[in-house]
Parts: structure tokens; sequence; C-alpha cells
């Protein structure tokens, strides 16, 4: 199949497929459609918009619980 849509955006100006990532799926001009795996978490990411630092800010919420918690185990730290 890669080699077909190789060959028709090859041979066709202005080609173009439609990606749905949500449904994992790409569609050809001719409408036939193409099922493709993605990781789940890729997928997540992908969606949302996600790089790394946003996956973090994404438990801001826990990261803030620990660093209370742990200035009171440890408050020289936080010094």
């Amino acid at each position: 199949m890669r080699r077909v849509i190789f060959n028709e955006i090859a041979a066709t100006e202005g080609y173009q497929l439609k990606v749905d990532l949500g449904s994992q799926t790409i569609t050809r001009p001719n409408a036939d459609g193409i099922k493709f795996e993605v990781d789940d978490f890729r997928k997540h990411c992908l969606i949302n918009g996600l790089d790394d630092i946003d996956m973090t800010l994404e438990h801001v919420d826990d990261i803030k619980a620990y660093e209370q918690h742990r200035a009171q185990q440890a408050p020289w730290l936080f010094n």
C-alpha cells in the first residue's frame, strides 16, 4: 500500500491525504481508508498538543503537594 500511495503522490500534483488521528485512519482521495496503529500515550500527546513540559504541568497539583510535604519533612532544603 505504501508504494501505491507514493506512486499516486508522484503522479498527482496537489495530492492530499486526510489523516484522522482520533479514528487512526488515513483517507485517500478515492475515499479508500487505511487504518494505522499509534501508541495510546503518543496519541494523547499529539491530540492534546503536549510536549514534555505540558505533560509535567498536567501533574502540577501533585507536584505542589509533594513540595509542601517535603518542605515540612526537610525545611532546610527550602531555605
